[in-house]
């Protein structure tokens, strides 16, 4: 029996009887739940139809904070970096990095490679020398019946690059792939490369079913999947910085600064506990500008984490050295992001983001986005390893605590000028506010 909870065909109904029915069914007050949420609908209504358009049975919008961490230098060029992020303390860091790195050389980035990977995952119970055998012809027709789908992304210089043929029978009985590798140029090219992937499928199968090499006991293929994957690890950008250890100098002793920085990152490759937290604040600073230029921070995320355990431990993605009295600190990165498609154009501040950073091409921004990892990643192991995490964290998140104990604007004026030079904790926040208006909370 169907309880009041239950619905049939909500994604049938318009966006107020959805919104209502959810207040209605599961909220205390559904009046204040309708206008909380209709309260963040975009005043321009064209606009509010594009955003809804991005996914399903929308209600509102989400806001996050869209900041600014100006004074990148990379490779010799200034930018501004646009970053979406909720928490506090992550875009002043950057651009204290940014500020800290320019009068040191700035950043510098390159492209190692720009591959994207798809699969064709099937069954086969035939005698896999013989398909081994004819493979080139295979892959001619592959590339042949899929022609009209590479054509244009040809014509930009990518395409298909290579087909592979692997046998994982062994593992799993009677399963075998195709590993496609692609060039997207500056589309992230999901879309694409799936589309290829199901043509290669059908192709297969026909090609398997008619070719005279194969027995009547052969000639069965059962597709499991056709999708790209979001492991990337040949389309990789190195983002670094170097100078003289001696030019470390603002951190008091330069070289016992250097050496300790090391150590730190050097233990976020020891250790997985320490590598999650390393990598996370390296996260901090990609996810940010992914999320700012429309791109998908999930599979960035996936990608990610995924060559950090490359080897089989989980390790930082970063990495540290001294030689010769040189200081250099860099983080090798697989991503896959795109300018083009998407919701690069669809969202306006994507879109506006991209122009911010002069319309870069994808590779372009791939090292923009990796630089401000590692920019992120210098600011939080340079104060772990100096005056500790805490201290510049919690007097970011000084303004959240003030708004959560309901301080006016005088209030948190004066907050800000008590705690300037005292480490801020919702506890000492309180005590403050008590004081200052005689009275309990």
């Amino acid at each position: 029996m169907q309880n009041n909870k239950q619905i049939s065909g909500f994604s049938k109904l318009n966006k107020t009887d959805k919104l209502r029915w959810l207040a209605e069914h599961f909220t205390l007050e559904p009046t204040e739940t309708e206008r909380v949420l209709t309260g963040f609908w975009h005043a321009d209504a064209d606009l509010q139809r594009i955003l809804d358009g991005f996914s399903e049975n929308t209600l509102s919008n989400f806001p996050l904070p869209y900041g600014i961490a100006p004074n990148f230098t990379i490779n010799g060029k200034t930018y501004a970096v646009p970053m979406v992020i909720e928490e506090s303390s992550v875009v002043a860091a950057a651009s204290s990095a940014a500020k800290y790195w320019q009068s040191r050389g700035g950043f510098h980035a390159e492209m190692i490679s720009t591959v994207k990977l798809g699969q064709v995952h099937f069954l086969w119970n035939g005698d896999f020398q013989k398909l081994q055998s004819v493979f080139p012809a295979l892959k001619q027709q592959l590339l042949e019946d899929a022609a009209d789908l590479t054509c244009n992304m040809e014509k930009r210089g990518g395409g298909v690059l290579n087909i592979e043929l692997l046998n994982f029978s062994n593992l799993e009985p009677d399963y075998y792939q195709l590993r496609v590798s692609f060039e997207t140029c500056d589309s992230m090219g999901a879309n694409f490369i799936n589309s290829v992937l199901e043509r290669f499928s059908s192709t297969l199968e026909v090609f398997v079913q008619t070719h005279p090499i194969f027995d009547e006991t052969e000639r069965d293929v059962d597709m499991v999947m056709a999708i790209l994957s979001n492991y990337t690890p040949d389309c990789l950008v190195r983002a670094w910085v170097e100078c003289s250890v001696e030019h470390l100098s603002d951190e008091g002793d330069a070289a016992y600064f250097a050496e300790k920085f090391r150590r730190a990152v050097r233990i976020a490759h020891i250790d997985p506990y320490r590598a999650t937290t390393h990598n996370k604040g390296i996260f901090n600073g990609i996810d940010a500008v992914v999320l700012a230029t429309g791109n998908d921070f999930r599979a960035v995320e996936a990608c990610g984490h995924t060559y950090a355990a490359r080897d089989g431990q989980y390790r930082s993605l970063s990495f540290c050295t001294i030689e010769n009295g040189i200081f250099k600190f860099w983080l090798d990165l697989p991503l896959a992001l795109g300018t083009v498609g998407g919701l690069t154009k669809l969202h306006p501040l994507a879109k506006l983001s991209l122009e911010i950073l002069g319309n870069p091409t994808a590779q372009e921004l791939m090292q923009i986005v990796a630089v401000t990892g590692l920019a992120q990643n210098f600011a939080a192991l340079r104060s772990l390893v100096t005056t500790g995490i805490q201290k510049g964290h919690m007097k970011m998140h000084l303004t959240n605590v003030l708004n959560h104990l309901g301080a006016n604007y005088a209030e948190a004026q004066e907050a800000a000028y008590f705690f300037a030079d005292k480490v801020v904790s919702f506890t000492a926040v309180r005590e403050f506010l008590e004081e200052a208006r005689g009275l309990k909370i």
